[in-house]
């Protein structure tokens, strides 16, 4: 089978959808399919990929507040590409330009538009909070709910990455035909990699004894990941336990946290760690993962950190709640750092040794990337064959 995925969203600079996609693609060779994804770059050029899949990159303009990534406009070389690779199955996930550039092509392919994100929680609802309530937000912005409806019509079949992001767009009466919940790579992560000696050097360095609490915040530094809520809630338990939290991580918010933190003995800020192994290493060292935004469609930092053994600390909504296991998490109100504080002293209020075994459980249970790749492979050959039969009897 091949699947191309015509994907705004893909930058050779990293990211969460390039580290998805060419996972993915590698995957696929391995099980016998091929993934091309359609990109726009700054020239036209070809990237092959050991083991099969590339990257066909098409000129396109630059975002105006981010040139890492391309806006499609132009129509005509993205279906020029479609009818010269025959695709079974062609892919995208932009609401805008491409959304219709998909839909209204006219090939054989199935299509299917995949659903990685929610604009109106992760912008608008963010953007108007201090004004309105969120069920006010949503009816303002029912317009675009409308808007996604239009072009939905023109796939055959409607996904999303995970439960959290279904339930949420069908509240607003969105057509959803499956959800594909996504997987990590699991190989990376495991309990066994704690170091005590780690963990005990990093307490210090938030001026803390091997005695204390430590929490990871892991992710980029942008106001939808709500890190003040998080530094807040750290802060407010601190006052009654020795608790630590490191933030690693970058982006546009980063000079603004560093100017939140500073003066606040027991927290500290480190650049992203891009080795995985190392990551690993950390992660599992640490005592549990906290996070602050409710708008996570699926929770890939929060599956990661279960897979190293972590507890969560995680909003009551979004993808990290859908992920986080009672027995080793604890989640509080979205958006509020008192709730966020109550919900760190509960966690360290529980018995070390239940937590942890829970904990090493829920490790055990992780969804894999692979598992992803593989359930969604047999979804599309299932619809490819409806879409057939269809025909047939058109």
């Amino acid at each position: 089978m091949r699947i191309v995925d015509v994907n705004e969203f893909y930058s050779p600079t990293g990211g969460g959808v390039r580290t998805y996609l060419e996972r993915k693609m590698g995957l696929m060779a391995e099980m016998g399919h091929e993934l091309i994804v359609i990109a726009p770059g700054r020239e036209d050029r070809v990237e092959e990929r050991p083991g099969g899949g590339r990257i066909i990159f098409v000129k396109a303009p630059r975002l105006p507040f981010d040139h890492n990534y391309g806006l499609f406009w132009d129509a005509a070389p993205i279906t020029a590409l479609l009818d010269r690779l025959k695709p079974d199955v062609v892919e995208n996930c932009s609401p805008w330009r491409p959304a219709w550039i998909v839909g209204n092509w006219q090939g054989d392919a199935l299509k299917s538009y995949f659903m990685h994100n929610d604009n109106v929680a992760a912008y608008f609802q963010r953007w108007f909070e201090s004004l309105a309530s969120h069920e006010r937000i949503e009816q303002a912005f029912s317009w675009y709910t409308r808007y996604m409806a239009r072009f939905l019509d023109k796939f055959d079949v409607v996904v999303t990455n995970g439960p959290a992001l279904e339930k949420r767009l069908r509240a607003r009466g969105l057509r959803i035909d499956a959800a594909m919940p996504l997987g990590i790579e699991r190989g990376h992560f495991s309990p066994d990699l704690r170091d005590a000696g780690l963990r005990a050097a990093l307490l210090a360095q938030c001026g803390l004894p091997p005695e204390g609490h430590l929490l990871l915040g892991l992710g980029r530094h942008h106001r939808e990941k709500r890190w003040d809520v998080v530094i807040d809630a750290a802060e407010r338990a601190g006052a009654s336990l020795p608790v630590g939290l490191i933030l690693l991580g970058t982006g546009v918010e980063t000079r603004a946290l560093e100017q939140r933190i500073d003066g606040s003995p027991h927290i500290r800020l480190f650049r992203p760690v891009y080795d995985r192994e190392r990551l690993a290493r950390i992660m599992a060292s640490c005592d549990a993962l906290i996070h602050g935004s409710e708008a996570e469609p699926f929770g890939l930092v929060a599956s990661e950190a279960i897979a190293a053994g972590l507890p969560l600390v995680v909003p009551d909504t979004g993808g990290c709640a859908e992920v986080a296991d009672p027995l080793s998490s604890e989640t509080y109100t979205a958006r509020d750092a008192a709730a966020g504080a109550q919900a760190i002293l509960r966690l360290f209020a529980r018995d070390p040794a239940l937590l942890r075994r829970a904990a090493v459980t829920a490790a055990g249970r992780v969804r894999s990337d692979r598992e992803h790749t593989v359930d969604l492979m047999a979804y599309y050959e299932r619809q490819i064959a409806v879409k057939r039969a269809l025909n047939r009897r058109a």
